[in-house]
């Protein structure tokens, strides 16, 4: 996944018919798109869009968004939630501590980071 000053592409489709990628920056409510017709021009354009946007913002002394406040509810079963204590307790942490961990594994290797 590309990456660009905190910011994430996650949505890229092919045109085959155009013969051209779009791509959309994910995690964010405004609309940052781009595109590209080699994975290298795909990459200059998604640095290209946040950089806009980044412009953009600054130009009419608005806040970029960042969607993400590093905070967030998780609703699991019982059983669910006494496994996770066990986890935690046995690797000596907090359950917060624990879940960060692990989600940020699961993310890493999701994402081939």
């Amino acid at each position: 996944m590309m990456e660009h000053k905190g910011y994430y592409a996650g949505k890229v489709t092919f045109d085959d018919d155009a013969g051209i990628f779009h791509g959309e920056v994910v995690g964010t409510r405004d609309v940052i798109t781009f595109q590209g017709k080699s994975a290298s021009q795909l990459k200059k354009a998604f640095q290209d869009s946040v950089n806009e946007y980044l412009a953009f913002c600054s130009e009419r002394g608005k806040e970029p968004e960042r969607a993400f406040s590093g905070r967030f509810l998780l609703r699991i079963g019982p059983e669910e939630h006494r496994m996770v204590s066990a986890a935690a307790q046995s690797r000596g942490v907090s359950i917060n501590a624990w879940i960060a961990h692990t989600i940020q594994q699961k993310a890493e290797e999701e994402l081939g980071f």
